[in-house]
């Protein structure tokens, strides 16, 4: 049987004759990932052709509009060669955001002789449609696009949809932050979460705590391996400063995109003691963490500074990053140096808190930190998330869940009445390998999540009452950079299997078809190839989907 990847080969030497035959013109699919709710093309009416006379028309004085106009024209060149015009006012492709519907991210796109009209309920539902539109358009240099006279309606069934990139294992340059917030932007999704303080690097400015960056994001080596006794010598460097974030805040919300920024505590902060040991229980000396894994090592609970130093590292953050929501982490704390540390023991003490059947003191000690840092995040108007280890005390009621250790943290905060990010490991790691073929993979952390596994993933649990079924918010997949040293090696971790969690995201659960997908995937893959992705052919193959355990 003929892998996927060697239908797209054929598909493209098809097409390229037609070409040949044709001189200039190509013609638009509506069929895109992810699929839209409802397509309805009327071929009794004639097309319209898509050329360089054509011109883009927002309306006057609408800056977000504008934007989305300059970002379409430049989508339709980079994709066909055409370049078209943009211009205030009334236009051959016109972009309006009045659409009356309920869901304010909803669009309609009508395509006729006269032009194309996409009108969503908001500038983001405006944006979604002209990524239908670009999606539609094959990725082959073309004089003319022919595209069918057809009405679109779409609607995205989840309102949070999510990525996440750790930068902090290994540290990636700005350029290709943006190049994953593109991505994100072609497959609709909506929600950047960026993990960006680890034991393995601190990788943001605080002018508060300099150290943090003059010390903290540099690491003398990294463990060899899948954390051996050998390691090597080279450095890793790198951190963002306030003015690239702030660069890379407006840059995401040009393409509708919220950018999430975690700060990982009370545990995962190696880096940041390694800066300033006063932070720690036992006052270090620290480096850097050169292995992976969970270090024992975390910020002192009984600590006074502790608390200014989260104070002053929130209120930088919260400066910088506009969103609602911001992730504390609070996963893999371990509590064997609180157990040793008089301080921690006298605040807990002090706190009255005691082992009983709902948790150890530690337990809630840790619960007492993140309260803190919950209490303030709501002073400044904001909302926190976390790990699903966030629900193993009586933390804020407001907070929510991101179900990672499976659904089971997604089952218990709904049932709870928080609302919940669905990201169970076994499903959206994209860290974990694509294929059973693991010695002609580059290595990756273990588990096994093929493309077809995302697809049909179903992120609403049927235990689930329909009322706590309101609570499942959304959907999410995580990269973790252990293994991944590369911004091209993330983005083949990532890819095709993004496109899967996009239809999770956006399509309703009901009418899941994996055979029709990948043959809506082929043009998507042609398009990662015209604009220099990197992605996984692999993961189509046969004789990769057989059922393999998770390591």
């Amino acid at each position: 049987m003929k892998t996927i990847s060697s239908i797209i080969a054929g598909c493209a030497c098809i097409l390229s004759l037609s070409m040949c035959k044709q001189g200039v013109a190509t013609t638009a699919d509506y069929n895109v990932v992810p699929r839209p709710a409802l397509i309805v093309e009327n071929g009794s009416l004639s097309p319209f052709t898509l050329s360089t006379k054509s011109i883009i028309g927002y309306p006057e004085d609408n800056a977000e509009l504008k934007k989305q106009a300059e970002l379409l024209a430049d989508y339709i060149f980079d994709q066909t060669g055409i370049r078209i015009g943009v211009a205030p006012a009334a236009g051959d492709i016109r972009l309006t955001s009045d659409l009356d519907a309920e869901n304010p991210e909803a669009y309609v796109m009508t395509v006729g002789a006269d032009g194309i009209l996409i009108n969503g309920a908001s500038a983001a539902g405006t944006f979604y449609g002209v990524q239908t539109l670009r999606n539609s358009i094959p990725a082959v240099d073309a004089d003319q696009v022919v595209l069918p006279a057809a009405e679109i309606r779409d609607e995205p069934r989840f309102a949070y949809r999510g990525a996440h990139l750790d930068v902090c294992r290994h540290f990636f340059p700005m350029d290709s932050v943006k190049k994953f917030v593109d991505l994100m932007a072609m497959h609709k999704l909506n929600n950047f979460h960026f993990h960006i303080t680890e034991d393995q690097g601190w990788r943001w400015e605080v002018k508060s705590h300099p150290e943090l960056t003059t010390i903290g994001a540099h690491r003398d080596g990294t463990v060899i391996g899948r954390n051996t006794s050998e390691y090597d010598s080279i450095p890793v460097d790198g951190f963002y400063t306030q003015d690239e974030l702030r660069d890379l805040v407006q840059y995401a919300a040009d393409r509708q995109i919220n950018i999430i920024p975690e700060i990982d505590l009370p545990g995962h902060m190696q880096a940041a003691l390694a800066a300033y040991p006063n932070l720690g229980c036992t006052g270090g000396p620290y480096e850097v963490w050169k292995r992976w894994g969970i270090s024992k090592d975390v910020l002192c609970a009984g600590n006074d500074s502790t608390y200014e130093f989260l104070k002053d590292v929130f209120a930088e953050l919260v400066d910088i990053f506009p969103s609602e929501i911001i992730h504390i982490g609070g996963d893999e704390c371990p509590k064997d140096r609180w157990k040793e540390c008089p301080k921690c023991q006298a605040k807990a003490k002090a706190l009255g808190l005691r082992t009983d059947a709902s948790g150890t003191r530690e337990a809630k000690l840790q619960n007492h930190v993140m309260t803190y840092v919950s209490d303030f995040l709501h002073e400044k108007g904001r909302r926190v998330i976390g790990w699903d280890e966030i629900l193993d005390a009586d933390f804020d009621e407001n907070a929510i869940i991101m179900s990672w250790r499976g659904e089971e943290g997604g089952i218990a905060g709904a049932t709870r009445g928080h609302d919940v990010v669905m990201t169970p490991n076994q499903y959206l790691y994209f860290d974990y390998y694509q294929t059973t073929d693991k010695d002609n993979e580059p290595l990756a952390i273990g588990g096994y999540v093929p493309l077809e596994k995302v697809y049909n993933y179903e992120p609403v649990p049927a235990v689930l009452t329909d009322e706590q079924q309101k609570h499942i918010i959304g959907v999410q997949a995580n990269l973790w950079t252990e293994y991944i040293p590369t911004f091209e090696q993330a983005q083949y971790m990532e890819l095709p299997r993004m496109a899967a969690l996009s239809e999770i995201q956006w399509t309703d659960g009901k009418s899941k078809d994996y055979e029709d997908f990948k043959m809506r995937l082929m043009p998507m893959m042609q398009r990662y190839d015209r604009l220099g992705y990197r992605y996984s052919t692999r993961a189509f193959d046969d004789a990769d989907q057989q059922s393999a355990p998770a390591e």
